[in-house]
């Protein structure tokens, strides 16, 4: 589904990936792993357009770079951003139904939805997102990209400091987005949570691709695991 090859990305002058290559197949959950600052980030966002890169992301076989981020998008892609852009004026349904694709087709995901798999946010549909709690906004975040009915969803380090039992209502989540069809590229710093819900991962270092295997291949690997991703 997902194929990005030699793919190259800057910040200015500033070379951040080199030639990054990986996978990710239909139905599929992929992680993405590596310590900070190594341009796990970087990745997703080229793969959406939203910085200057050079290389090739082909989605269903077409081309995405060169694609605004908006074009994109359209295309199935889903992205959901480490700082949980939320509209904060807005409320909880309001911010959903600005995700929404289009009020005239009905796609795998309703608002029903949303509320039966976080029942916090319909508690909440009439109340401004924001005064929600992080992990509140980090759940907003993940529903108002499925309300746009993507076929691949890029999700961005989604457990960074949530409290352990929202930690496991989002991994219930992905579990869900999976058994609906839909694939998942996920970055992710907590490696526990990767390997449980992984079919595959790549592990990145100094931008670019330096291991990918299954979960059981990172168990095994104690000197890749050391060398590329404990502190």
């Amino acid at each position: 589904m997902l194929e990005v090859r030699d793919l190259n990305a800057y910040y200015g002058k500033s070379h951040i990936l080199h030639g990054v290559h990986l996978d990710v197949g239909d139905g599929e959950i992929v992680s993405l792993l590596g310590r900070n600052g190594v341009g796990r980030s970087t990745t997703i966002k080229a793969i959406m357009g939203m910085v200057d890169c050079q290389g090739s992301v082909k989605f269903k076989g077409d081309e995405m770079v060169g694609l605004k981020t908006y074009q994109v998008a359209h295309r199935g892609l889903g992205y959901v951003p480490e700082n949980r852009d939320i509209f904060p004026t807005l409320t909880v349904r309001q911010n959903l139904l600005l995700g929404q694709k289009s009020a005239r087709r009905t796609g795998r995901w309703k608002m029903d939805d949303m509320y039966e798999l976080f029942p916090r946010l319909g508690e909440r549909a009439d109340t401004q997102a924001g005064v929600l709690s992080g992990g509140e906004q980090q759940m907003l975040t993940l529903c108002r990209t499925l309300m746009g009915d993507p076929e691949l969803v890029m999700i961005d380090e989604p457990t960074e400091g949530l409290a352990p039992k929202i930690v496991e209502q989002v991994a219930g989540l992905f579990e869900e987005i999976r058994k609906r069809g839909i694939s998942i590229l996920l970055v992710e710093q907590k490696l526990a949570i990767a390997l449980d819900i992984s079919e595959r991962l790549y592990v990145m270092g100094h931008g670019q691709i330096v291991f990918e295997g299954t979960p059981r291949d990172v168990r095994e690997n104690a000197a890749m695991r050391k060398e590329w991703l404990e502190v």
